[in-house]
């Protein structure tokens, strides 16, 4: 036999066969995993989960766009469960879901709680379904300070403060804060609530005045929530997946795609663990935080 009379020739083209052979699986695996369209194939719901205080969009927006733009994902729905964050990042996925709506169906999914800025990115969506107890609402801005002066009194510390500006260090926890300062910091969080109260109107179709009306900051169940006109329907996840396939024109079995989960290395997510937890208190030393809890 061949292989018996030349062994070492046989080795190397069983190895050059395989050695093709696992070229041309790398080949399709990267083609399939490098096209959204190959790993989105068919007729699918894309998934989006809003998970936790809403602090970075980035992520969130990329993955909206991600499935706006593929054409085999006909609807897009949105888990939130949420208490808030930051206006900024509120804001910027609340916009996002709305230019989404011009192309596709986005349903929002509530679970325990989508308040504040929770609720903020969910009335930009073209419905929203509510668990009857699921906490929502507290449609309003809030910015909190703590001072610190008679416990620096107390221990010998002093401040010194060098700025450019009358109001360069509003918010100072190392003085009282002036009814100049305070007038300031209240017309700042009167115009953001008025911003929320405009896109609320706007994505939910009310009135201004109709809103208004709740956007005092109180809380509310999904089954209050239902009355008042802030959610559409109540159910559970499987519900408004329902409903994302039924306006996505999908028919018998709804099938799910979630994005793609970034790869970080532990050092990486611990390096930028760390910056973040950094930036956000120096942050939090220079300016007010104006957030939507």
């Amino acid at each position: 036999m061949f292989s018996r009379r030349h062994p070492y020739l046989f080795f190397l083209i069983i190895m050059s066969a395989f050695s093709v052979a696992a070229l041309a699986l790398i080949t399709i695996m990267a083609t399939v995993l490098g096209n959204p369209e190959g790993r989105y194939s068919g007729e699918k719901i894309g998934v989006v989960e809003i998970i936790g205080p809403i602090v970075d969009s980035r992520r969130i927006l990329r993955d909206i766009r991600t499935f706006r733009e593929s054409e085999a994902i006909k609807a897009i729905l949105i888990r939130v469960d949420s208490p808030g964050g930051g206006v900024g990042p509120s804001q910027e996925i609340y916009r996002e879901i709305r230019k989404t709506t011009e192309h596709k169906k986005v349903i929002i999914s509530m679970g325990a709680v989508a308040a504040s800025g929770g609720y903020y990115v969910a009335a930009g969506a073209d419905g929203i379904v509510a668990n009857p107890g699921t906490i929502t609402g507290s449609i309003g801005v809030i910015m909190g300070f703590t001072n610190f002066e008679e416990l620096m009194q107390k221990i010998g510390l002093s401040a010194v403060v060098i700025k450019s500006g009358e109001y360069k260090d509003t918010g100072s926890p190392t003085r009282p804060m002036s009814e100049d300062e305070r007038a300031l910091l209240q017309e700042v969080a009167r115009q953001i609530h008025g911003q929320f109260v405009e896109a609320i109107g706007t994505g939910r179709r009310m009135s201004v005045k109709q809103v208004e009306e709740i956007a005092d900051g109180r809380i509310f169940t999904g089954q209050k929530a239902l009355e008042l006109g802030l959610v559409d329907r109540l159910g559970n996840f499987q519900d408004a997946l329902a409903w994302a396939g039924e306006l996505g024109g999908i028919k018998g079995k709804i099938e799910t795609v979630y994005p793609e989960k970034e790869k970080t290395s532990i050092i990486d997510y611990v390096l930028e663990s760390s910056l973040r937890m950094w930036q956000g208190r120096l942050q939090s030393w220079k300016v007010p935080q104006l957030r939507m809890p």
